[in-house]
């Protein structure tokens, strides 16, 4: 096998539909060699990949996005109602958590609560006796999904919200959550802040609140624009940042809510110097909104366009939140179900066939250069997966794929910045016999990138 020159970097390689083992170049220890990994917890997360969002509520039934809390409880009765539709629809297309909106701004509450009247208690809701967050978990358990909750803080009817009192209902709140339903995999936070009935807004405690989940569920990671353990992405398009490292700086983003360039950047980018593992979640939605409108039933998101967001959040070293809205009946519509199994017939046609190498080149240079090639039968290919083993950290900070023609040149396929969990490269169809991968730069030497070739099918 021919071999390019080997170039003056230090770099660590691995090739293959599995890890390539080979040995480390040397490496000179810097000031940031210790650097964070993921918890148990934060690597279960990374790995699901994708977890669906359910926006229901009483705004389902006002056909708004944001109520005002004024709403009677009277509206809400998806006579319908089957979360075990959820969860199959879910399974199937491929998801491994449902993440319920709990409560939402306009604070009903779709559980039966000690704190407020605004519940589905006061519905006509399975005679007033129902609970969406009990049926939501048990369809869960039953599918084998893992469970979150949103429980947001702004709450527009509650009386105490805007005063010191509105701790103890939203900790009350939280408790009810966290100790009635079993196990909460994920709790997600936003760092939404504006007037309660009283016309004042409110001071929120997080420290105290994420704390407090803490002892409640310590194996859940906590979602908000500052974590502690996940964080948002930064925009609501789908779009993870083309350079994403899992770190962050926890001093940029302290809390939710906040915003400007360097806060922007932190969440879209991390901080490949940051000190807490961080890892963000894309969320977007299959509709133009977020909770289900019936005019939107002609604007649900196309396969193609599903696929290509697994790419730019997924692909990207992050996590897709995808949100699909229950209908008023309390039902996933038809067409965001076929969306939903269409775009996992999708991704696995994709992802189907790795090219299985017959040949395996390498050298090192003098400085340490590894060089790796891999050949293959000539297939024709369009996207090749790289992964980094997360569970010793993230350190790759530039790397290029070069893909070798059946004239047996070698043609460059993609060059990036970071890698992570999970990178998806896509480039124009070609056929190829072989491929190069290497790494231009990394904060340390880590383990080895696995690097997976798909035949197109």
């Amino acid at each position: 096998m021919a071999f390019l020159p080997a170039m003056p970097r230090r770099d660590f390689l691995a090739l293959g539909a599995s890890a390539l083992a080979l040995p480390l170049p040397r490496w000179t220890p810097s000031p940031h060699a210790a650097r964070p990994i993921p918890s148990a917890s934060q690597l279960a997360w990374q790995r699901d990949e994708l977890a669906l969002f359910a926006h229901f509520g009483v705004n389902t039934f006002t056909n708004r996005e944001w109520g005002d809390g004024t709403e009677s409880p009277e509206l809400f009765n998806p006579t319908a109602f089957d979360a075990r539709q959820w969860a199959r629809t879910a399974k199937a297309a491929g998801f491994k958590m449902i993440i319920l909106t709990a409560k939402h701004h306009d604070g009903f509450c779709l559980w039966p609560t000690s704190t407020t009247s605004h519940s589905v208690a006061s519905s006509p809701f399975r005679g007033g006796t129902g609970d969406v967050v009990g049926e939501v978990a048990d369809a869960c358990r039953q599918e084998g999904l893992r469970l979150g909750l949103y429980l947001s803080p702004w709450d527009r009817n509650a009386k105490a919200y805007g005063t010191d009192g509105y701790h103890a209902f939203y900790l009350t709140q939280l408790h009810e959550l966290l100790t009635r339903y079993g196990q909460v995999d994920e709790v997600w936070f936003d760092g939404a802040n504006g007037e309660g009935p009283s016309g004042k807004r409110q001071q929120y405690d997080w420290p105290r609140y994420w704390s407090f989940v803490k002892e409640l569920q310590p194996q859940t990671v906590i979602f908000s624009d500052a974590g502690p353990d996940v964080r948002w992405i930064g925009n609501e398009r789908g779009v993870a940042g083309e350079t994403n490292w899992a770190m962050v700086d926890p001093t940029v983003v302290p809390v939710p809510g906040v915003s400007g360039p360097a806060i922007e950047k932190m969440l879209q980018q991390g901080d490949p110097l940051g000190s807490v593992w961080r890892p963000g979640e894309t969320d977007t939605s299959i509709r133009p909104g977020w909770f289900y409108h019936a005019e939107d039933d002609a604007r649900v998101r196309t396969v193609s366009d599903l696929v290509t967001l697994y790419g730019t959040s997924v692909g990207r070293n992050s996590k897709l939140l995808l949100n699909v809205p229950p209908t008023r009946a309390g039902l996933l519509h038809d067409t965001d179900v076929q969306r939903l199994l269409g775009m996992r017939a999708a991704l696995d046609q994709q992802f189907a066939e790795p090219l299985e190498p017959t040949e395996t080149g390498h050298r090192r240079s003098a400085d340490g250069v590894v060089t790796v090639e891999h050949a293959f039968a000539p297939r024709r290919s369009s996207v090749t997966v790289l992964q980094e083993p997360i569970s010793g950290g993230q350190h790759i900070s530039k790397w290029q794929l070069a893909g070798r023609l059946a004239s047996g040149a070698w043609t460059e396929l993609a060059r990036g910045t970071t890698i992570g969990y999970k990178r998806v490269v896509s480039y124009p169809t070609t056929e190829l016999s072989g491929v190069r991968f290497v790494v231009e730069s990394s904060y340390a030497p880590g383990d080895f990138t696995t690097v997976r070739c798909y035949a197109e099918v």
